[in-house]
């Protein structure tokens, strides 16, 4: 049987995965070749980055992939605190990450329009925009399983209390995103970077406990009662 602090450094080093591979995919590859407004440009940088364009697909497919293991390895972890919640834990990261892999249709249409002379340029910068509000609609289902890990880190001894309250917070924050995104159009960007800034410390403050402590040790039961030195 893995022990608690043996099954939470492997869900740190699969978290730390996930955000090296999502971070790379989004912001470097994808952010790297998309020019707001200019589809021409855009399909150019599609064209003369076609392999680095590959490989950002392929990151966000490993990405979703790891993001299920990190959830069994979470709900293993967990399960004996609440079975529901951590069921509900799993449930809502293999959705999430099934959003993902959906959305990554869009990505590689954007690569077959940009690489096809018979296709249009604006159809190409329509798709790959298209896969920017797919990013920001998945952030329901990444806010949604922060909501049970933060339960659950608030029922548990095996977490402090304050990273459950800072997860159930980050978690309602990555859902109130693509609602501005969507609902507030014309709301300044800093008012997205803001609400984003809980989601950034739970996430992050999660990875780096599990990676660096673990989890706390159990205490046993009935030890609460026992002195701490004998008199």
């Amino acid at each position: 049987m893995t022990k608690p602090k043996t099954l939470a450094r492997i869900a740190g080093l699969l978290y730390l995965a996930l955000v090296v591979l999502g971070t790379w995919a989004h912001l470097v590859v994808r952010d790297g070749v998309h020019v707001p407004g200019d589809p021409a440009a855009t399909a150019a940088n599609i064209v003369a980055h076609e392999t680095l364009f590959r490989w950002g697909l392929a990151a966000d497919v490993l990405m979703a992939v790891v993001f299920v293991f990190l959830g069994l390895a979470l709900q293993r972890l967990l399960h004996h605190v609440d079975e529901r919640a951590a069921t509900a834990l799993l449930v809502f990261v293999s959705v999430g990450a099934g959003s993902i892999l959906l959305n990554l249709a869009l990505h590689h249409g954007a690569l077959r329009v940009a690489t096809d002379p018979a296709l249009t340029d604006e159809l190409a910068l329509l798709l790959l925009d298209l896969h920017g509000y797919g990013y920001t609609l998945g952030g329901v289902f990444f806010g949604l399983w922060l909501l049970p890990m933060g339960y659950l880190a608030l029922r548990s001894a095996l977490f402090p209390k304050p990273l459950g309250v800072l997860l159930i917070v980050g978690g309602f924050a990555w859902i109130a995103d693509p609602v501005i995104a969507f609902a507030l159009p014309g709301a300044p960007g800093l008012v997205r970077d803001v609400v984003s800034a809980p989601t950034s410390l739970a996430e992050f403050g999660l990875m780096l406990y599990l990676l660096v402590r673990g989890v706390r040790s159990p205490v046993p039961a009935g030890s609460e009662n026992v002195p701490s030195r004998v008199l």
